[in-house]
Protein backbone atom coordinates (compact mmCIF):
# COMPACT_ATOMS: atom_id res chain seq x y z
CA UNK A 1 0.00 0.00 0.00
CA UNK A 2 1.36 3.45 -0.74
CA UNK A 3 1.81 5.64 1.84
CA UNK A 4 0.64 9.80 1.85
CA UNK A 5 4.37 11.95 0.76
CA UNK A 6 4.39 14.38 4.46
CA UNK A 7 7.52 16.14 3.42
CA UNK A 8 6.49 19.45 1.01
CA UNK A 9 8.55 21.50 -0.62
CA UNK A 10 8.44 25.09 -1.11
CA UNK A 11 7.67 26.21 -4.37
CA UNK A 12 9.97 29.57 -4.80
CA UNK A 13 9.30 32.11 -2.51
CA UNK A 14 5.69 31.66 -3.12
CA UNK A 15 3.11 30.81 -0.71
CA UNK A 16 2.48 26.78 -2.58
CA UNK A 17 4.00 23.62 -1.48
CA UNK A 18 4.23 20.75 -3.41
CA UNK A 19 4.82 17.14 -3.20
CA UNK A 20 8.86 16.02 -3.66
CA UNK A 21 8.14 14.86 -6.82
CA UNK A 22 5.78 15.75 -9.48
CA UNK A 23 3.49 14.25 -12.28
CA UNK A 24 4.49 14.79 -15.89
CA UNK A 25 1.92 14.73 -18.35
CA UNK A 26 4.20 14.79 -21.74
CA UNK A 27 2.82 10.82 -22.63
CA UNK A 28 -1.15 11.99 -22.18
CA UNK A 29 -2.93 12.37 -25.56
CA UNK A 30 0.88 12.71 -27.25
CA UNK A 31 0.28 10.46 -29.88
CA UNK A 32 3.46 11.83 -31.95
CA UNK A 33 6.04 11.82 -29.97
CA UNK A 34 5.01 8.94 -27.17
CA UNK A 35 2.47 7.24 -29.57
CA UNK A 36 -0.83 7.59 -26.73
CA UNK A 37 -3.58 5.54 -27.93
CA UNK A 38 -0.96 2.96 -28.93
CA UNK A 39 1.45 2.27 -25.97
CA UNK A 40 -1.29 3.47 -23.18
CA UNK A 41 -5.19 4.35 -23.17
CA UNK A 42 -7.12 6.75 -21.47
CA UNK A 43 -8.01 4.15 -19.07
CA UNK A 44 -3.99 4.00 -18.48
CA UNK A 45 -3.93 7.43 -17.98
CA UNK A 46 -7.03 7.71 -15.61
CA UNK A 47 -5.46 4.74 -13.90
CA UNK A 48 -1.57 6.58 -13.59
CA UNK A 49 -3.68 9.86 -12.44
CA UNK A 50 -5.46 8.12 -9.79
CA UNK A 51 -2.55 5.82 -8.39
CA UNK A 52 -0.33 9.54 -8.28
CA UNK A 53 -3.08 11.18 -6.55
CA UNK A 54 -4.16 8.81 -4.08
CA UNK A 55 -0.66 8.49 -2.32
CA UNK A 56 -0.38 12.33 -2.04
CA UNK A 57 1.17 13.40 -5.16
CA UNK A 58 -0.23 17.65 -5.70
CA UNK A 59 2.26 18.69 -8.10
CA UNK A 60 0.99 18.61 -12.28
CA UNK A 61 2.98 19.37 -14.90
CA UNK A 62 1.46 19.97 -18.19
CA UNK A 63 1.97 22.02 -21.64
CA UNK A 64 0.26 23.56 -24.36
CA UNK A 65 2.84 21.78 -27.20
CA UNK A 66 1.95 17.99 -25.33
CA UNK A 67 0.03 16.66 -27.80
CA UNK A 68 -0.90 20.29 -29.26
CA UNK A 69 -3.31 20.53 -26.43
CA UNK A 70 -3.97 16.48 -25.97
CA UNK A 71 -2.67 16.66 -22.41
CA UNK A 72 -4.36 19.57 -21.15
CA UNK A 73 -7.51 18.47 -22.45
CA UNK A 74 -7.27 15.14 -20.82
CA UNK A 75 -5.87 16.52 -17.76
CA UNK A 76 -9.20 18.03 -17.29
CA UNK A 77 -11.53 15.55 -17.63
CA UNK A 78 -9.29 14.09 -14.70
CA UNK A 79 -9.75 17.48 -12.49
CA UNK A 80 -13.27 16.41 -12.63
CA UNK A 81 -12.36 13.43 -10.94
CA UNK A 82 -11.24 14.44 -7.25
CA UNK A 83 -11.64 17.47 -5.03
CA UNK A 84 -8.25 16.99 -3.86
CA UNK A 85 -6.02 20.31 -4.01
CA UNK A 86 -3.96 19.84 -6.80
CA UNK A 87 -0.99 22.49 -8.07
CA UNK A 88 -1.13 22.71 -11.64
CA UNK A 89 1.73 24.07 -13.93
CA UNK A 90 1.61 24.57 -17.82
CA UNK A 91 3.93 25.98 -20.38
CA UNK A 92 3.59 28.26 -23.36
CA UNK A 93 6.00 27.02 -26.29
CA UNK A 94 7.37 30.09 -28.28
CA UNK A 95 6.52 28.69 -32.17
CA UNK A 96 8.00 30.98 -34.85
CA UNK A 97 4.79 32.12 -35.85
CA UNK A 98 4.43 33.73 -32.24
CA UNK A 99 5.65 37.21 -33.44
CA UNK A 100 4.00 39.40 -30.65
CA UNK A 101 4.00 38.83 -27.11
CA UNK A 102 0.54 39.66 -26.99
CA UNK A 103 0.50 35.86 -28.60
CA UNK A 104 1.31 34.52 -24.81
CA UNK A 105 -2.55 36.33 -23.29
CA UNK A 106 -3.90 34.18 -26.21
CA UNK A 107 -1.75 30.81 -26.02
CA UNK A 108 -2.66 30.91 -21.66
CA UNK A 109 -6.62 31.46 -22.48
CA UNK A 110 -6.42 28.65 -24.54
CA UNK A 111 -4.28 26.55 -21.58
CA UNK A 112 -7.18 27.59 -19.13
CA UNK A 113 -9.77 26.83 -21.47
CA UNK A 114 -8.56 23.29 -21.91
CA UNK A 115 -7.94 23.10 -18.09
CA UNK A 116 -11.23 24.08 -16.95
CA UNK A 117 -9.41 26.66 -14.45
CA UNK A 118 -9.44 30.88 -13.85
CA UNK A 119 -6.23 31.11 -13.09
CA UNK A 120 -2.73 28.98 -13.57
CA UNK A 121 -0.60 28.64 -9.86
CA UNK A 122 2.82 28.42 -11.96
CA UNK A 123 3.30 29.54 -16.03
CA UNK A 124 6.58 29.18 -17.51
CA UNK A 125 8.02 29.95 -20.95
CA UNK A 126 8.71 26.58 -22.38
CA UNK A 127 12.08 27.49 -24.27
CA UNK A 128 13.76 30.59 -24.68
CA UNK A 129 13.85 30.51 -28.39
CA UNK A 130 13.70 33.44 -30.62
CA UNK A 131 13.03 35.84 -32.35
CA UNK A 132 10.93 37.09 -29.10
CA UNK A 133 13.63 38.05 -26.74
CA UNK A 134 13.83 36.95 -22.89
CA UNK A 135 12.94 40.64 -21.25
CA UNK A 136 9.78 40.87 -23.86
CA UNK A 137 7.96 36.92 -22.86
CA UNK A 138 8.95 37.98 -19.63
CA UNK A 139 6.96 41.32 -19.72
CA UNK A 140 4.19 39.76 -20.89
CA UNK A 141 4.10 36.94 -18.14
CA UNK A 142 4.17 40.10 -15.56
CA UNK A 143 1.28 41.51 -17.47
CA UNK A 144 -0.47 37.85 -17.49
CA UNK A 145 -0.08 38.17 -13.64
CA UNK A 146 -1.26 41.61 -13.32
CA UNK A 147 -5.02 40.45 -14.85
CA UNK A 148 -5.04 37.30 -12.64
CA UNK A 149 -4.18 34.48 -15.29
CA UNK A 150 -1.70 33.04 -12.83
CA UNK A 151 -0.98 33.22 -10.01
CA UNK A 152 3.24 32.50 -10.32
CA UNK A 153 6.00 32.70 -13.09
CA UNK A 154 8.38 30.56 -13.92
CA UNK A 155 10.76 29.52 -17.18
CA UNK A 156 12.30 26.04 -18.49
CA UNK A 157 15.07 25.41 -20.18
CA UNK A 158 16.13 28.64 -19.36
CA UNK A 159 20.67 29.12 -18.96
CA UNK A 160 21.57 30.76 -16.21
CA UNK A 161 22.57 34.08 -17.82
CA UNK A 162 18.66 33.98 -20.04
CA UNK A 163 17.70 33.39 -16.09
CA UNK A 164 19.68 36.27 -14.56
CA UNK A 165 17.69 38.32 -17.44
CA UNK A 166 14.00 37.21 -16.67
CA UNK A 167 14.69 38.01 -12.93
CA UNK A 168 16.24 41.53 -13.85
CA UNK A 169 12.66 42.17 -15.02
CA UNK A 170 10.78 40.60 -12.47
CA UNK A 171 12.82 42.62 -10.22
CA UNK A 172 11.58 45.74 -11.73
CA UNK A 173 7.73 44.64 -10.74
CA UNK A 174 9.28 43.49 -7.17
CA UNK A 175 8.18 39.84 -8.15
CA UNK A 176 10.54 36.74 -7.90
CA UNK A 177 10.98 33.68 -10.07
CA UNK A 178 9.21 31.19 -8.73
CA UNK A 179 11.22 28.00 -10.65
CA UNK A 180 13.07 26.76 -13.24
CA UNK A 181 12.30 23.65 -14.93
CA UNK A 182 15.39 21.85 -16.39
CA UNK A 183 16.60 18.75 -18.51
CA UNK A 184 18.21 16.57 -15.27
CA UNK A 185 19.02 13.09 -14.60
CA UNK A 186 22.42 11.01 -14.18
CA UNK A 187 22.81 11.16 -17.88
CA UNK A 188 22.27 14.53 -18.23
CA UNK A 189 23.85 17.00 -15.57
CA UNK A 190 25.12 20.43 -17.32
CA UNK A 191 22.83 22.58 -14.99
CA UNK A 192 24.56 21.57 -12.30
CA UNK A 193 28.11 21.99 -13.77
CA UNK A 194 27.37 25.59 -15.09
CA UNK A 195 25.95 26.72 -11.72
CA UNK A 196 22.45 26.76 -12.79
CA UNK A 197 21.40 24.80 -10.18
CA UNK A 198 23.56 26.27 -7.21
CA UNK A 199 22.56 29.93 -8.58
CA UNK A 200 18.36 28.87 -7.93
CA UNK A 201 19.40 27.20 -4.83
CA UNK A 202 20.87 30.67 -3.44
CA UNK A 203 17.73 32.35 -4.97
CA UNK A 204 15.32 30.36 -3.35
CA UNK A 205 14.22 29.51 -7.34
CA UNK A 206 12.75 25.90 -7.39
CA UNK A 207 13.97 23.59 -9.45
CA UNK A 208 12.43 21.28 -11.38
CA UNK A 209 13.85 18.72 -13.19
CA UNK A 210 12.35 17.08 -15.98
CA UNK A 211 12.59 14.00 -17.50
CA UNK A 212 14.79 12.57 -14.72
CA UNK A 213 14.57 8.73 -16.44
CA UNK A 214 16.07 10.21 -19.28
CA UNK A 215 13.18 9.15 -21.09
CA UNK A 216 13.10 5.59 -19.93
CA UNK A 217 17.14 4.86 -20.49
CA UNK A 218 17.46 5.01 -16.66
CA UNK A 219 14.94 2.09 -15.85
CA UNK A 220 16.76 -0.52 -17.11
CA UNK A 221 14.91 -2.01 -19.12
CA UNK A 222 16.94 -1.57 -22.52
CA UNK A 223 20.03 -4.13 -22.68
CA UNK A 224 21.83 -4.32 -26.18
CA UNK A 225 20.23 -7.22 -26.80
CA UNK A 226 16.49 -5.68 -26.56
CA UNK A 227 14.55 -3.63 -28.68
CA UNK A 228 15.38 -0.27 -28.97
CA UNK A 229 12.84 2.80 -27.28
CA UNK A 230 10.35 4.01 -30.03
CA UNK A 231 9.18 7.31 -30.87
CA UNK A 232 10.71 10.55 -31.73
CA UNK A 233 12.10 11.46 -28.67
CA UNK A 234 14.17 8.05 -28.90
CA UNK A 235 18.02 9.17 -26.82
CA UNK A 236 19.25 5.41 -26.71
CA UNK A 237 20.70 3.73 -29.66
CA UNK A 238 22.71 0.43 -29.08
CA UNK A 239 25.88 2.28 -28.38
CA UNK A 240 24.50 4.13 -25.38
CA UNK A 241 22.24 1.32 -24.18
CA UNK A 242 25.39 -0.65 -24.46
CA UNK A 243 28.06 2.12 -22.71
CA UNK A 244 25.06 2.61 -19.49
CA UNK A 245 25.07 -1.02 -18.73
CA UNK A 246 27.67 -0.59 -16.26
CA UNK A 247 25.65 1.98 -14.48
CA UNK A 248 22.34 0.31 -14.24
CA UNK A 249 24.34 -2.26 -12.63
CA UNK A 250 25.44 0.23 -10.08
CA UNK A 251 21.65 1.11 -9.79
CA UNK A 252 20.72 -2.14 -9.53
CA UNK A 253 23.24 -3.31 -6.13
CA UNK A 254 22.47 0.32 -4.76
CA UNK A 255 18.58 0.13 -4.88
CA UNK A 256 19.33 -3.68 -3.35
CA UNK A 257 21.14 -1.98 -0.59
CA UNK A 258 18.12 0.36 0.43
CA UNK A 259 15.82 -2.09 0.08
CA UNK A 260 15.21 -3.59 -3.35
CA UNK A 261 14.32 -0.60 -4.93
CA UNK A 262 14.01 -0.52 -9.07
CA UNK A 263 17.07 1.68 -10.73
CA UNK A 264 14.21 4.13 -11.43
CA UNK A 265 13.19 4.53 -8.51
CA UNK A 266 17.25 4.83 -7.71
CA UNK A 267 17.30 7.40 -10.75
CA UNK A 268 14.60 9.68 -9.50
CA UNK A 269 15.59 9.54 -5.83
CA UNK A 270 19.17 10.62 -7.08
CA UNK A 271 17.52 14.14 -8.42
CA UNK A 272 15.72 14.71 -5.26
CA UNK A 273 19.07 14.34 -3.49
CA UNK A 274 20.65 16.80 -5.69
CA UNK A 275 17.44 19.76 -4.29
CA UNK A 276 15.27 19.11 -7.43
CA UNK A 277 11.77 18.39 -8.03
CA UNK A 278 11.88 15.52 -9.82
CA UNK A 279 8.72 15.43 -12.77
CA UNK A 280 8.33 11.95 -13.78
CA UNK A 281 5.94 10.48 -16.40
CA UNK A 282 3.73 7.79 -15.98
CA UNK A 283 1.73 5.79 -18.48
CA UNK A 284 -0.04 3.67 -16.52
CA UNK A 285 -0.83 2.75 -12.93
CA UNK A 286 2.27 0.41 -12.63
CA UNK A 287 4.44 3.19 -14.26
CA UNK A 288 3.15 5.56 -10.62
CA UNK A 289 3.37 3.09 -8.56
CA UNK A 290 6.97 2.70 -8.99
CA UNK A 291 7.50 6.58 -9.33
CA UNK A 292 5.96 6.91 -5.94
CA UNK A 293 8.92 4.30 -4.89
CA UNK A 294 11.18 6.79 -4.96
CA UNK A 295 10.52 8.66 -2.18
CA UNK A 296 10.00 8.55 1.45
CA UNK A 297 13.80 7.49 1.63
CA UNK A 298 17.55 8.76 0.74
CA UNK A 299 20.44 7.53 -1.00
CA UNK A 300 23.65 8.04 0.82
CA UNK A 301 26.20 10.43 -0.07
CA UNK A 302 28.77 7.41 -1.06
CA UNK A 303 25.63 6.47 -3.12
CA UNK A 304 25.36 9.35 -4.69
CA UNK A 305 29.37 9.94 -5.62
CA UNK A 306 29.49 6.47 -7.16
CA UNK A 307 26.42 6.95 -9.55
CA UNK A 308 28.17 10.60 -11.01
CA UNK A 309 31.73 8.88 -10.94
CA UNK A 310 29.75 5.78 -12.75
CA UNK A 311 28.14 8.48 -14.85
CA UNK A 312 30.39 10.93 -15.55
CA UNK A 313 32.22 9.86 -19.18
CA UNK A 314 28.54 9.26 -20.52
CA UNK A 315 27.36 12.64 -22.80
CA UNK A 316 23.83 12.69 -24.82
CA UNK A 317 23.49 15.05 -27.52
CA UNK A 318 20.33 17.35 -27.25
CA UNK A 319 20.16 20.03 -30.50
CA UNK A 320 16.82 21.30 -29.32
CA UNK A 321 19.13 22.70 -26.02
CA UNK A 322 21.94 24.37 -28.33
CA UNK A 323 19.17 26.09 -30.05
CA UNK A 324 18.12 27.52 -27.35
CA UNK A 325 21.30 28.87 -26.14
CA UNK A 326 22.37 30.46 -29.35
Amino acid sequence: MMTKPTDLIRLGKSEIWITPIGLGTWSWGDRLFWSYGISHSIQDVKDAFEASIMAGINFIDTAEIYGFGGSEKLLYELLKTTDRELIIASKLFPYPWRLSTKSLIRGLKGTLKRLGVESLDLYMMHWPLPPISVEKWTASLVRAREEGLIKHIGVSNYSLSQMRRVQEVLSKHKLDLAASQIHYSLLHHPPEKNSLIQACHEDQVAVVAYSPLAQGLLTGKYTPESSLPKGMMRLGNRSVIKRIQPLIVLMRQIGERAGGKTPAQVAINWASKKGTVPIVGAKNRRQAEENLGSIGWSLTDDDVHDLEIASSDIKLAFPMEKLARS
